[in-house]
């Protein structure tokens, strides 16, 4: 499936996992082809999507993208499209794949029930560290190019 980009991002920044995910992702969008759209601000606007039958609180209660089409893509098909357009190969591979998706599916609607819980918890701290991993990752293949030639083994 192809996704024009930019694909604009509906999310609950008012969530410290949901901020902490989006917020990591946008680390990685090196194209700048993902915009992030607060829907828990107080002068966030829905009235552009009610004819679509898309409010704030459906917004809240299920992440929701939109391509530069005027495509929509909900919940776990949004996440592995965002991942994918981020460079996150090996994450969007996850969420798509036949055997996985199936139980992200379950599991989503219930992390999004709990997702101020689970934050109370610590677990937005998971994409702190995520991100500080990756950028010693990325800094040690950095040492290994110079004049253009890399020796990077993958």
């Amino acid at each position: 499936m192809s996704t024009a980009t930019p694909l604009t991002i509906y999310f609950d920044a008012s969530c410290a996992l949901c901020n902490s995910e989006m917020q990591n992702i946008k680390l990685h969008d090196f194209e700048d082809a993902l915009i992030l759209v607060d829907c828990s601000a107080p002068d966030f606007d829905d009235g552009p999507f009610l004819a679509e039958g898309i409010t704030r609180d459906v917004m809240m209660n299920c992440l929701h993208a939109r391509d530069a089409n005027g495509a929509w893509l909900k919940g776990v098909a949004a996440f592995e499209v965002i991942y994918r357009i981020a460079g996150m190969a090996t994450i969007a591979r996850l969420w798509g794949h036949p055997l996985t998706r199936p139980l992200a599916e379950r599991a989503y609607p219930w992390v999004v029930r709990h997702r101020h819980f689970l934050s109370a918890l610590g677990l937005h701290h998971v994409f702190a560290l995520w991100s500080k991993h990756t950028a010693r990752h990325a800094n040690s293949l950095s040492g290994k190019c110079s004049a253009g030639h890399c020796t990077i083994n993958r």
